[in-house]
Protein backbone atom coordinates (compact mmCIF):
# COMPACT_ATOMS: atom_id res chain seq x y z
CA UNK A 1 0.00 0.00 0.00
CA UNK A 2 1.23 3.83 -0.70
CA UNK A 3 2.71 4.84 2.53
CA UNK A 4 1.56 8.05 1.37
CA UNK A 5 -2.31 7.67 1.02
CA UNK A 6 -4.06 8.61 3.53
CA UNK A 7 -7.86 8.21 5.31
CA UNK A 8 -9.01 11.56 5.93
CA UNK A 9 -12.19 11.54 7.46
CA UNK A 10 -14.62 15.34 7.72
CA UNK A 11 -17.22 15.30 10.19
CA UNK A 12 -20.08 18.11 8.98
CA UNK A 13 -20.32 18.40 5.38
CA UNK A 14 -22.14 21.48 5.23
CA UNK A 15 -20.35 24.87 3.78
CA UNK A 16 -17.19 24.51 5.63
CA UNK A 17 -17.02 20.88 5.49
CA UNK A 18 -17.80 20.57 1.87
CA UNK A 19 -15.35 23.41 0.64
CA UNK A 20 -12.24 21.97 2.74
CA UNK A 21 -12.55 18.93 0.88
CA UNK A 22 -12.77 20.49 -2.50
CA UNK A 23 -9.28 22.50 -1.12
CA UNK A 24 -8.06 19.48 -0.27
CA UNK A 25 -8.73 17.23 -3.14
CA UNK A 26 -6.63 19.68 -5.08
CA UNK A 27 -3.77 19.06 -3.49
CA UNK A 28 -3.81 15.65 -2.28
CA UNK A 29 -4.21 13.50 -4.96
CA UNK A 30 -3.45 10.13 -3.71
CA UNK A 31 -6.03 10.97 -0.22
CA UNK A 32 -9.42 8.70 0.28
CA UNK A 33 -12.00 11.29 2.18
CA UNK A 34 -15.03 9.47 4.43
CA UNK A 35 -17.73 11.66 5.41
CA UNK A 36 -19.89 11.78 8.48
CA UNK A 37 -22.83 14.16 9.06
CA UNK A 38 -26.30 13.04 10.78
CA UNK A 39 -28.06 14.94 8.61
CA UNK A 40 -28.87 12.33 5.93
CA UNK A 41 -29.69 14.23 3.49
CA UNK A 42 -26.61 16.19 3.57
CA UNK A 43 -24.62 12.72 3.74
CA UNK A 44 -26.30 11.75 0.15
CA UNK A 45 -26.15 15.96 -1.20
CA UNK A 46 -22.22 15.54 0.05
CA UNK A 47 -21.64 12.07 -2.07
CA UNK A 48 -23.02 12.83 -4.94
CA UNK A 49 -21.82 16.18 -5.44
CA UNK A 50 -18.24 14.45 -5.38
CA UNK A 51 -16.97 15.94 -1.85
CA UNK A 52 -16.45 12.65 -0.05
CA UNK A 53 -15.61 9.47 -1.55
CA UNK A 54 -17.76 7.55 1.25
CA UNK A 55 -20.11 7.41 4.03
CA UNK A 56 -19.43 6.87 7.59
CA UNK A 57 -22.49 5.45 9.28
CA UNK A 58 -21.05 6.60 12.84
CA UNK A 59 -18.09 7.84 14.75
CA UNK A 60 -16.53 4.02 15.09
CA UNK A 61 -15.79 3.83 11.10
CA UNK A 62 -13.80 6.58 11.28
CA UNK A 63 -11.56 6.01 14.44
CA UNK A 64 -8.63 4.39 12.08
CA UNK A 65 -8.66 7.41 9.59
CA UNK A 66 -4.89 9.63 9.89
CA UNK A 67 -6.90 12.64 9.85
CA UNK A 68 -10.28 13.93 11.12
CA UNK A 69 -11.27 17.22 10.68
CA UNK A 70 -14.35 18.76 12.74
CA UNK A 71 -16.69 20.27 11.15
CA UNK A 72 -19.57 20.85 13.24
CA UNK A 73 -21.34 23.40 15.74
CA UNK A 74 -19.18 24.03 18.54
CA UNK A 75 -20.83 22.24 21.29
CA UNK A 76 -21.05 19.08 18.60
CA UNK A 77 -17.12 18.99 18.87
CA UNK A 78 -17.21 18.71 22.53
CA UNK A 79 -19.17 16.45 22.54
CA UNK A 80 -17.91 14.22 19.80
CA UNK A 81 -13.98 14.84 21.45
CA UNK A 82 -15.33 13.08 24.48
CA UNK A 83 -15.96 10.14 22.16
CA UNK A 84 -12.83 9.81 19.73
CA UNK A 85 -10.56 8.23 22.77
CA UNK A 86 -9.79 4.71 20.66
CA UNK A 87 -7.80 6.46 17.92
CA UNK A 88 -3.58 6.21 16.75
CA UNK A 89 -0.98 7.32 18.42
CA UNK A 90 -0.35 9.91 14.96
CA UNK A 91 -4.04 10.39 14.41
CA UNK A 92 -4.93 14.08 14.00
CA UNK A 93 -7.76 15.57 14.88
CA UNK A 94 -8.49 19.40 13.40
CA UNK A 95 -11.86 21.39 14.84
CA UNK A 96 -12.93 24.53 12.51
CA UNK A 97 -14.89 25.53 15.70
CA UNK A 98 -15.70 29.89 15.71
CA UNK A 99 -15.00 29.50 19.30
CA UNK A 100 -11.74 28.22 21.10
CA UNK A 101 -11.20 28.92 24.81
CA UNK A 102 -14.05 26.12 25.81
CA UNK A 103 -13.21 23.38 23.16
CA UNK A 104 -9.56 23.40 24.25
CA UNK A 105 -10.17 23.05 27.37
CA UNK A 106 -12.92 20.36 27.04
CA UNK A 107 -10.71 17.99 25.00
CA UNK A 108 -9.96 14.78 27.42
CA UNK A 109 -6.54 15.05 28.27
CA UNK A 110 -5.88 11.63 26.64
CA UNK A 111 -6.29 12.66 23.27
CA UNK A 112 -5.43 16.16 24.07
CA UNK A 113 -1.86 15.78 21.87
CA UNK A 114 -3.99 14.27 19.10
CA UNK A 115 -6.30 17.53 18.69
CA UNK A 116 -5.33 21.22 16.88
CA UNK A 117 -7.75 23.48 17.40
CA UNK A 118 -8.17 25.89 14.50
CA UNK A 119 -10.50 28.73 12.95
CA UNK A 120 -10.53 29.41 9.70
CA UNK A 121 -11.77 33.40 9.56
CA UNK A 122 -13.74 32.52 6.15
CA UNK A 123 -17.57 31.61 5.32
CA UNK A 124 -20.56 32.90 3.91
CA UNK A 125 -23.93 33.20 5.19
CA UNK A 126 -25.17 29.80 3.25
CA UNK A 127 -25.05 26.01 4.66
CA UNK A 128 -25.27 22.58 3.35
CA UNK A 129 -22.94 20.59 1.05
CA UNK A 130 -24.81 22.43 -2.04
CA UNK A 131 -23.11 25.53 -0.77
CA UNK A 132 -19.77 24.55 -0.56
CA UNK A 133 -17.56 26.47 -2.70
CA UNK A 134 -13.84 26.73 -4.63
CA UNK A 135 -11.08 28.36 -2.86
CA UNK A 136 -13.20 29.63 0.32
CA UNK A 137 -9.87 28.97 2.25
CA UNK A 138 -7.50 30.96 -0.22
CA UNK A 139 -5.37 33.33 1.07
CA UNK A 140 -7.56 33.36 4.43
CA UNK A 141 -6.05 33.58 7.84
CA UNK A 142 -6.55 30.60 10.22
CA UNK A 143 -6.13 31.00 14.11
CA UNK A 144 -4.14 27.99 15.30
CA UNK A 145 -4.61 28.15 19.10
CA UNK A 146 -3.20 26.76 22.65
CA UNK A 147 -0.53 24.34 20.02
CA UNK A 148 1.86 23.92 23.22
CA UNK A 149 -1.08 21.36 24.23
CA UNK A 150 -0.56 19.84 20.31
CA UNK A 151 1.70 17.11 19.58
CA UNK A 152 4.46 18.14 17.27
CA UNK A 153 3.13 15.68 14.24
CA UNK A 154 0.16 17.01 14.59
CA UNK A 155 0.95 20.68 15.12
CA UNK A 156 3.62 20.17 11.88
CA UNK A 157 0.71 18.52 10.08
CA UNK A 158 -1.81 20.91 10.38
CA UNK A 159 0.18 23.48 9.32
CA UNK A 160 1.47 22.18 6.66
CA UNK A 161 -2.31 21.31 5.45
CA UNK A 162 -3.54 24.87 5.90
CA UNK A 163 -0.23 26.42 4.32
CA UNK A 164 -0.56 24.04 0.88
CA UNK A 165 -4.56 25.33 0.87
CA UNK A 166 -3.07 28.53 0.87
CA UNK A 167 -4.29 29.76 4.30
CA UNK A 168 -2.59 32.53 6.32
CA UNK A 169 -1.39 30.98 9.99
CA UNK A 170 -1.75 33.03 12.80
CA UNK A 171 -1.00 31.46 16.12
CA UNK A 172 -2.09 32.17 19.15
CA UNK A 173 -4.36 31.50 22.95
CA UNK A 174 -7.49 30.00 22.90
CA UNK A 175 -8.36 33.34 25.52
CA UNK A 176 -7.27 35.55 23.29
CA UNK A 177 -8.84 34.40 20.04
CA UNK A 178 -12.08 34.11 21.60
CA UNK A 179 -11.89 37.76 22.94
CA UNK A 180 -10.79 39.08 19.50
CA UNK A 181 -13.27 37.30 17.19
CA UNK A 182 -16.30 38.46 19.34
CA UNK A 183 -15.39 41.91 18.29
CA UNK A 184 -14.90 40.86 14.34
CA UNK A 185 -17.16 38.28 13.97
CA UNK A 186 -19.30 37.23 16.81
CA UNK A 187 -20.68 40.69 18.08
CA UNK A 188 -21.40 41.35 13.83
CA UNK A 189 -23.38 38.45 13.63
CA UNK A 190 -25.28 39.93 16.89
CA UNK A 191 -25.35 43.30 15.27
CA UNK A 192 -26.81 41.71 11.61
CA UNK A 193 -29.34 39.94 13.51
CA UNK A 194 -30.53 42.65 14.98
CA UNK A 195 -30.75 45.18 12.04
CA UNK A 196 -32.83 42.49 10.50
CA UNK A 197 -35.33 41.80 13.53
CA UNK A 198 -35.79 46.09 13.90
CA UNK A 199 -36.27 46.64 9.89
CA UNK A 200 -39.18 43.68 10.32
CA UNK A 201 -40.78 44.78 13.31
CA UNK A 202 -42.15 48.20 11.68
CA UNK A 203 -45.18 48.51 9.85
CA UNK A 204 -44.95 48.40 6.56
CA UNK A 205 -41.38 46.72 6.76
CA UNK A 206 -41.45 44.94 2.75
CA UNK A 207 -41.87 48.85 1.79
CA UNK A 208 -38.57 49.41 3.50
CA UNK A 209 -36.79 46.53 2.44
CA UNK A 210 -38.21 47.46 -1.36
CA UNK A 211 -35.93 50.21 -0.75
CA UNK A 212 -32.92 47.98 0.31
CA UNK A 213 -29.40 49.27 -1.29
CA UNK A 214 -26.36 47.77 -1.15
CA UNK A 215 -25.28 48.84 2.03
CA UNK A 216 -28.46 47.59 4.09
CA UNK A 217 -27.98 44.25 2.35
CA UNK A 218 -24.38 44.17 2.80
CA UNK A 219 -24.79 44.42 6.78
CA UNK A 220 -28.02 41.87 6.90
CA UNK A 221 -26.63 39.43 4.60
CA UNK A 222 -25.18 37.25 8.15
CA UNK A 223 -28.65 37.32 9.56
CA UNK A 224 -29.26 34.30 7.43
CA UNK A 225 -27.06 32.46 8.69
CA UNK A 226 -28.00 29.05 10.66
CA UNK A 227 -29.24 30.02 14.29
CA UNK A 228 -28.75 26.84 15.45
CA UNK A 229 -24.82 27.07 15.11
CA UNK A 230 -24.67 30.92 16.20
CA UNK A 231 -26.42 30.29 19.52
CA UNK A 232 -24.38 27.72 20.16
CA UNK A 233 -21.13 30.30 19.48
CA UNK A 234 -23.31 32.72 21.12
CA UNK A 235 -23.06 30.41 24.28
CA UNK A 236 -19.47 29.65 24.51
CA UNK A 237 -18.24 33.11 23.96
CA UNK A 238 -21.30 34.68 26.17
CA UNK A 239 -18.54 36.75 28.54
CA UNK A 240 -16.80 38.18 25.04
CA UNK A 241 -19.95 38.84 23.34
CA UNK A 242 -21.51 41.25 25.94
CA UNK A 243 -18.51 43.01 26.37
CA UNK A 244 -17.99 43.84 22.49
CA UNK A 245 -21.92 44.14 22.25
CA UNK A 246 -21.60 46.99 25.03
CA UNK A 247 -18.95 48.74 23.50
CA UNK A 248 -20.56 48.92 20.50
CA UNK A 249 -23.48 50.20 22.10
CA UNK A 250 -21.72 53.04 23.95
CA UNK A 251 -19.81 53.89 20.23
CA UNK A 252 -24.05 54.15 18.89
CA UNK A 253 -24.72 55.91 22.13
CA UNK A 254 -22.41 58.62 21.59
CA UNK A 255 -23.63 58.83 17.84
CA UNK A 256 -26.96 59.26 19.18
CA UNK A 257 -26.53 61.72 21.74
CA UNK A 258 -24.69 63.86 18.79
CA UNK A 259 -27.03 63.60 16.70
CA UNK A 260 -29.90 64.65 19.25
CA UNK A 261 -28.07 67.79 20.05
CA UNK A 262 -27.20 68.69 16.52
CA UNK A 263 -23.22 68.68 17.37
CA UNK A 264 -23.01 68.05 13.76
CA UNK A 265 -19.02 68.92 13.33
CA UNK A 266 -18.12 66.52 16.34
CA UNK A 267 -19.99 63.82 14.37
CA UNK A 268 -18.13 64.23 11.51
CA UNK A 269 -14.74 63.95 12.95
CA UNK A 270 -16.33 60.94 14.59
CA UNK A 271 -17.22 59.32 11.27
CA UNK A 272 -13.80 60.30 10.22
CA UNK A 273 -12.35 58.11 12.77
CA UNK A 274 -14.11 55.47 11.99
CA UNK A 275 -13.07 55.95 8.11
CA UNK A 276 -9.48 55.19 9.68
CA UNK A 277 -10.55 51.44 10.04
CA UNK A 278 -10.29 50.47 6.38
CA UNK A 279 -6.58 51.87 5.91
CA UNK A 280 -5.51 49.01 8.30
CA UNK A 281 -7.57 46.60 6.55
CA UNK A 282 -6.39 47.28 3.12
Amino acid sequence: MNKNRKKIAIVGLGLMGGSLSIALRKVYKNWDFIGLDYNSKHSNQALCLGLVDELADNLDDITDCDIIFLSIPVDAIISISKQLTNIATKTTIIDLGSTKEKISKSIPHNIRANFVTAHPMTGTEKFGPTSAIDNLYKDKVVVLCDLEKSGDYQENLAKEIFTNIGMNIICMKSKSHDRHASFISHMPHALSFALANSVMAQEGSKKIIALAGGGFRDMSRIAKSNPTMWEDIFRQNRKNLLESIEAFENELRECKNMIEDKNWEDLNKWMNKANKLHDIIE
